[in-house]
């Protein structure tokens, strides 16, 4: 008869077993779904950072304006002061004049004395109006060169400090722009060097969710990057690529907010190989776009997107030479069926 008692070694196997089945890997190496490429914080500082600067360089630029249009205006006032200062000076002239003529005819001496002593009382009186006349003339004269030397200290007084408050202002936001780029400099370098483990361990960690700008787009589609330069072109040839380039490259720096080109779902989030950290897009109507080369993701496998939504953030990993977004659109979600995406956006409202 078999004895119902168990082995004693049977349930710790189990145990074992158990905990061996649970801890085994679901997902295929290098495809996590969306783990993240980078700490959260990191990347959240650098996207907050590159909002700052972004400000910080529109502020800048409209000092800018501002400081040209001061300058146009200090040359326009500057024309003012030269012919207030003329006019002044032929004042200061016609008052020496009237002067002089005054002491040539004797105006110190008092009326009294010189009609009794005139030999021509008539031509006297005459000749006292005339000189009434002159000194009404030479009092208004003092009156407006004073009043002229007046406005001529106010021009220049509020000229000067209106330009001195202009470049302290610009400054200030040399200043401000200048430390914002230091930070985010040292904010993309730490974002990159946490991309660079996470792509060579193959292994994507959870997404850094940032937080979207406050734009809305009212297209279907838009450019993957908002500011950039374009680099290598679709089909161009050359030893980093084994037949022909398969995508546009987008020159920006580390860090730089990368969004979706159009509504979509998310269909691949990967880490390692060629192309680094790696999102692919599904789009209405059987076509993807790929963004590689990453420092971070920001969107989970299966998530849905919306067009200009950051989706991650630009870098350097994988096959790359420098700072870059790879971007490409395809047929479907793999490697070899893309198409140029310069005309495909532009068929689309999106002038790269």
């Amino acid at each position: 008869m078999r004895s119902s008692r168990r082995p004693r070694w049977l349930v710790p196997a189990l145990l074992c077993a158990l905990a061996v089945f649970a801890a085994r890997p679901t997902e295929t190496p290098g495809r996590s779904p969306a783990r993240g490429g980078a700490d959260p914080g990191v990347s959240a500082e650098v996207a907050r950072l590159y909002e700052d600067a972004a400000s910080a360089t529109r502020q800048y630029e409209e000092g800018r304006r501002v400081a040209k249009a001061q300058r146009k205006r200090a040359g326009e006032l500057e024309g003012l002061l030269d012919r207030e200062r003329r006019q002044l000076a032929v004042l200061h002239e016609d008052l020496g004049r009237l002067a002089r003529a005054q002491y040539r005819s004797g105006g110190d001496v008092p009326l009294s004395a010189r009609v009794l002593l005139g030999d021509d009382p008539d031509a006297l009186m005459r000749g006292q109006q005339a000189r009434k006349q002159a000194d009404t003339a030479l009092n208004k004269a003092i009156s407006k060169s004073r009043g002229a030397e007046a406005r001529l200290g106010a021009d220049e007084a509020r000229a000067a400090a209106e330009w001195k408050a202009l470049e302290k202002r610009n400054a200030e936001l040399v200043e401000l722009k200048s430390g914002i780029e230091r930070k985010l400099e040292e904010a993309r370098r730490r974002l990159q060097t946490q991309a660079d483990t996470s792509a060579a361990a193959g292994t994507c960690r959870r997404a850094a969710r940032l937080d979207q700008p406050d734009r809305s787009f009212t297209r279907a589609w838009v450019a993957p990057v908002e500011k950039y330069w374009l680099s290598a072109r679709f089909g161009s040839g050359g030893s980093r690529w084994a037949n022909r380039h398969t995508g546009q490259d987008f020159a920006v720096p580390i860090g730089t907010p990368v969004r979706s080109v159009g509504g979509g779902r998310v269909v691949d989030v990967s880490c390692g190989g060629a192309f680094g950290i790696q999102i692919v897009v599904a789009h209405p109507g059987g076509y993807y776009s790929q963004y590689a080369h990453l420092a971070s993701v920001a969107v989970d496998q299966g998530d849905t997107v919306v067009p200009g939504q950051w989706i991650g953030q630009s870098g350097t990993t994988g096959n790359s030479t420098g700072p870059h977004l790879h971007f490409e659109v395809r047929v479907t979600p793999e490697l070899g069926s893309g198409v140029d995406p310069v005309p495909w956006l532009a068929a689309r409202g999106v002038h790269l």
